[in-house]
């Protein structure tokens, strides 16, 4: 890029014009990827960024060269392209709007809430809008997972949640719905959603379907981060001490899950000397806290059945009947299928196979487990258990066809061969 050209024989002018081409020269492309990564188009982040060093030549001879030229000219042309997205009105009108939002809290320094993307979510909590959508519109444009990635967290079929997202975002420019970064005191109203979207991003991130994901690992972490600052900002919220709880017993054996081999390692044949101890004393320590408060809810409960999971398999002890309880009460405040699927596998290890079985019969015709792998694998596993061979193998087929894993493919293909092998 060339700045050639205007009074060249003043020494101040000369000097910012010397200082506006170094800058161009080493600085230019990184600039304008920044740009375009906030406004999703290049041309417009040339645009503005001439505009900068424009102003820059304009500027710098009378006022002095600021000590950061490339923050300098960052900020500016920061505000000239989000001057155009405002007028210009183009393309996703939600993520127009954060985008602006977003440089609107980095002028700030974020405020009371320590990270702009939880500044973020919070701003997708606005009363207007339904809240069945605000957790996966949180996960679309905040957090930036897929539509069909979304509908699978929420047992929708992609072109249904891809419809609800387009309709939220329509009533979102029909209603002009503006979004703000909610004051401290609205905080703890909108806090289930946003709960709800980090365990989400936490879940996907956790499965790591090829067993060594960079960008899904990534995505973990960034939801345990997400997650701890929320305990730091919200410390008397007890969901929120319930959440990272559940999400540090997770992170706790999430090695334990491959073998040396890469093979998939079911919970019940992990080795707990294997597990992150220090990981599963916070947990602990986070659970206790959040039990103080005398407000049960639904991640302390899921923090609960992880606590009594990993403590089942480290003394060896049953205590089937008191996660069976645990599940109830689940059931109790936040029914799901996915609920009744967990449930049923801890019953049938409590009171046998045929009783977790007729727990799941109305179920059978869920249209939300059509494709929910684990409600197969756990029916084929049931229905092996209680010797109906020939439908369990049928469960599997669908269990097999429908993961994503190749490590737990793996695990259910040898577990049909053997079921088949046995039956020969």
């Amino acid at each position: 890029m060339s700045l050639s050209g205007g009074d060249g024989g003043r020494d101040a002018d000369g000097a910012a014009r010397s200082i506006a081409e170094a800058v161009a020269r080493r600085s230019y492309g990184k600039l304008v990827a920044l740009l375009a990564m906030r406004t999703r188009d290049v041309a417009a982040a040339e645009d503005a960024l001439a505009d900068a060093f424009a102003t820059a030549l304009a500027d710098w001879p009378t006022r002095g060269c600021p000590a950061n030229p490339e923050a300098w000219l960052m900020t500016v042309a920061r505000r000239r392209a989000l001057d155009g997205v405002r007028h210009r009105r183009v393309g996703d009108e939600v993520v127009n709007q954060l985008a602006i939002l977003a440089d609107e809290i980095d002028e700030r320094e974020a405020g009371m809430l320590p990270d702009r993307r939880l500044a973020l979510l919070f701003a997708c909590t606005h009363p207007a809008l339904e809240a069945a959508i605000r957790t996966p519109l949180m996960l679309q444009v905040v957090l930036g997972l897929e539509a069909k990635t979304i509908a699978s967290a929420f047992l929708m079929s992609p072109a249904a949640m891809s419809k609800r997202l387009v309709r939220a975002k329509n009533k979102i420019r029909e209603a002009g719905i503006p979004f703000s970064v909610p004051e401290r005191e609205e905080l703890p109203g909108r806090l289930a959603a946003v709960l709800e979207a980090v365990y989400a991003a936490y879940a996907e991130g956790w499965t790591d379907p090829v067993g060594g994901d960079t960008e899904r690992r990534d995505l973990a972490g960034e939801a345990l981060f997400l997650a701890q600052l929320l305990v730091e900002l919200l410390p008397e919220e007890p969901e929120t001490l319930g959440l990272l709880a559940l999400m540090l017993y997770a992170q706790a054996r999430r090695d334990a899950r491959r073998d040396a081999a890469g093979d998939y390692v079911p919970l019940s044949a992990q080795d707990p000397a294997t597990w992150n101890a220090p990981m599963i004393d916070a947990a602990n320590a986070l659970l206790r806290r959040a039990s103080a408060f005398n407000a049960i809810g639904r991640f302390q409960l899921e923090a609960a059945l992880q606590s009594a999971h990993i403590h089942r398999c480290q003394t060896h002890r049953p205590n089937w009947d008191e996660i069976v309880q645990l599940y109830d009460a689940l059931l109790a405040i936040a029914a799901s299928p996915v609920v009744a699927v967990n449930r049923a596998l801890a019953q049938a290890e409590r009171d046998g196979p045929q009783a977790a079985l007729d727990a799941l019969e109305p179920y059978a015709d869920d249209p939300r487990l059509a494709d929910y792998q684990p409600y197969w694998a756990a029916r084929a596993d049931l229905l092996a258990r209680a010797g109906a061979t020939a439908e369990a193998l049928g469960a599997y087929d669908l269990a097999i066809g429908l993961e994503r894993d190749p490590a737990v493919r793996r695990f259910l293909q040898r577990k049909r061969i053997e079921l088949s092998s046995a039956r020969s």
